[in-house]
């Protein structure tokens, strides 16, 4: 051990990093240690020309100590992304992650750690790069959109977080998460007119770019004739970035102490509405970490605690989650403790969501089968207004679009405010088509792996107006 002391920080490991921290006495009640590697590569362009490209790497070193206190067990959370220069930095995170859980006082959430479950042979393993590399099929299609006669603007980030967990009661698992996105303006060689298109990606070979600039064409050639429209209520189709936005906020406000306390829009009369009928629609709200494509770590890691999640999980295996199950709300998130505390069962969060059960109609086609109403491009600035309801605020984005007899027509020339509840484009939705893989514009950096269809809601509340494309 003492040769091991010796080695300077940036020698080690992060396997060693977590041995290191789990090995120095333990005067509390167990120990977690999450050790964060990241390796990003970006590319931007603007007015038709590269601006920038790079890659970057970093690293965060996470301790969660639970420690014995008066009235139970307390846990602290302590993190740091700051260069380490002596092994001696480790005990220093160590005693600061005890000092913050003996400050945070007793916790309720407090549950002895998860056993181990499953042999991860991927342990040993290092982190796992990206590098401009990625973007070598990408690149060739964005030569060509940038050579055409239009402006383009964008942005493309691919990113690998590699992490370990490690805790005092054995577990021991490494999981690789890739994640990207593009997002794609184009504008008007006037730049009177601007069009945006967006994706996600765990690798970037599912991205057709020249596509992806044909469609922002497309859309600011609509809006080569404005109209104005007054606030409504409008039959709008809602395209899978939208959805997106909007079933995320669900999932996450879909906690289960809340709606057990009575201070959530999951709150029924007699307890939580799991077993409600949302809709007739077959739909099926769920977070997969096998879904292909869309995978994410099998196993609970976590730095925080809240409704429906708990430090104290960290390393429990993860499961398939089925929030809402043919159009019936059927699980709310519980972490162990509360579980226990309510009768249920361990329901733990997601790192993707998908709503399937629509039939195999496009966006096109469901235009195509509209008379009058507007079609959304995406969502922004979305806030909640009543948490009992779940009613939520926000604007349009990026061109708002008139559909009448079954053909866009002209594009809006202003923006609107929307106040409606993700519960009741569930409910409200009369037609809801093909799902498919798409980037929540809103919540892209803190969630980007979603499939969703496109959706039909009646009435649609468009409050106000709000200036400005």
């Amino acid at each position: 051990m003492s040769e091991l002391v010796s080695q300077p920080w940036t020698q080690l490991k992060a396997q060693e990093i977590v041995e290191r921290i789990l090995a120095l006495p333990d005067v509390g009640a167990g120990r977690v240690v999450i050790v964060s590697e990241t390796s990003a590569a970006v590319l931007r362009w603007a007015n038709s020309t590269m601006t920038t490209n790079g890659h970057t790497t970093s690293r965060a070193v996470s301790v969660i100590a639970m420690v014995a206190v008066v009235g139970g067990t307390a846990a602290g959370v302590v993190s740091s992304s700051a260069a380490v220069t002596h092994p001696t930095q480790l005990q220093d995170l160590v005693r600061a992650a005890e000092d913050a859980a003996r400050g945070a006082g007793p916790a309720r959430d407090a549950m002895p750690l998860p056993e181990p479950t499953g042999d991860d042979r991927t342990w040993a393993d290092g982190a796992v790069q990206t590098s401009i590399g990625v973007y070598e099929t990408f690149a060739e299609g964005l030569a060509e959109v940038l050579a055409g006669p239009q402006r383009h603007y964008g942005f493309a980030s691919h990113e690998i977080t590699t992490r370990w967990l490690g805790t005092s009661a054995g577990v021991r698992r490494r999981w690789a998460q890739p994640t990207g996105s593009v997002e794609l303006n184009v504008k008007s060689p006037d730049l009177t007119g601007s069009a945006w298109t967006g994706a996600s990606t765990a690798d970037f070979a599912d991205i057709d770019v020249v596509a992806l600039a044909a469609q922002a064409s497309a859309r600011l050639g609509w809006g080569r004739r404005q109209v104005k429209l007054p606030a409504g209520r409008y039959e709008t189709l809602l395209p899978p970035s939208a959805v997106a936005d909007l079933m995320v906020y669900l999932a996450w406000s879909m906690a289960g102490r809340p709606a057990q306390e009575g201070r959530s829009a999951l709150t029924g009369p007699d307890g939580p509405r799991t077993g409600e009928r949302l809709t007739d629609l077959p739909l099926t709200l769920a977070a997969d970490p096998f879904a292909a494509g869309f995978e994410y770590e099998p196993v609970l890691i976590t730095t925080h605690s809240g409704d429906g999640i708990s430090v104290f999980d960290n390393g429990a295996a993860i499961r398939r989650v089925e929030q809402v199950r043919e159009g019936v709300i059927a699980e709310l998130g519980y972490s162990r403790a509360e579980a226990v505390e309510f009768g249920t069962t361990f329901t733990p969060p997601g790192g993707n969501l998908l709503l399937t059960g629509g039939s195999a109609a496009s966006p096109a086609e469901m235009v195509a089968r509209t008379e009058r109403g507007l079609l959304l491009t995406c969502l922004w600035y979305i806030r909640e207004v009543d948490p009992t309801t779940l009613l939520l605020t926000g604007l349009t984005r990026d061109g708002v679009y008139l559909v009448e007899g079954g053909e866009v027509v002209a594009e809006v020339d202003h923006n609107f405010r929307f106040n409606f509840s993700p519960l009741d484009v569930l409910r409200r939705a009369s037609e809801v088509g093909a799902t498919e893989r798409t980037l929540p514009r809103e919540w892209k950096d803190w969630f980007t792996r979603a499939a969703m269809p496109p959706v039909r809601v009646p009435e649609f509340n468009m409050s106000s107006v709000s200036l400005g494309r």
